[in-house]
């Protein structure tokens, strides 16, 4: 079995990394981040260049794979991981479909404020839209 984690950074997609490790253990662990351009012209940061926000997205990317590397790790446990760039909703249905996923394991909620409202709920979208099952860790 394949179980994709896609991992924000947020509390919520911390815990749903650990809820994978610690749930399937023996299975193929996907974990993956999504740069959003879009999230990044709103988030404040200054970033108004294209490439600067992709250059910036995959550097917060690689930081988040090797923590979560370091966690499995200390579960005794291998993680693959993918970069994917643009909705996030769309790239974890990719995903799905491009790395034979079988199982998704997301954090309930990553944004909030603004961002949040722009760009909805990552969860509900992927829940609603997802050809397989969907377990949302809060």
């Amino acid at each position: 079995m394949r179980v994709l984690v896609p991992l924000d950074g947020s509390d919520p997609s911390w815990t749903a990394l650990e809820y994978a490790l610690e749930q399937h253990p023996d299975e193929d662990i996907i974990v993956m981040h999504v740069v959003n351009p879009v999230a990044g012209l709103y988030s404040g940061e200054g970033f108004s260049d294209y490439e600067q926000l992709i250059s910036a997205g995959e550097e917060r990317a690689e930081r988040l794979f090797d923590e979560a590397r370091e966690t499995a790790t200390e579960a005794s446990v291998a993680i693959d991981t993918e970069t994917r760039i643009g909705n996030p909703t769309e790239m974890i249905l990719e995903c799905v479909e491009d790395l034979d996923i079988d199982q998704i394991v997301i954090g309930s909620h990553g944004r909030s404020g603004v961002s949040r409202v722009l760009l909805g709920s990552v969860a509900e979208a992927v829940i609603r839209r997802s050809s397989v099952p969907v377990t949302i860790v809060r």
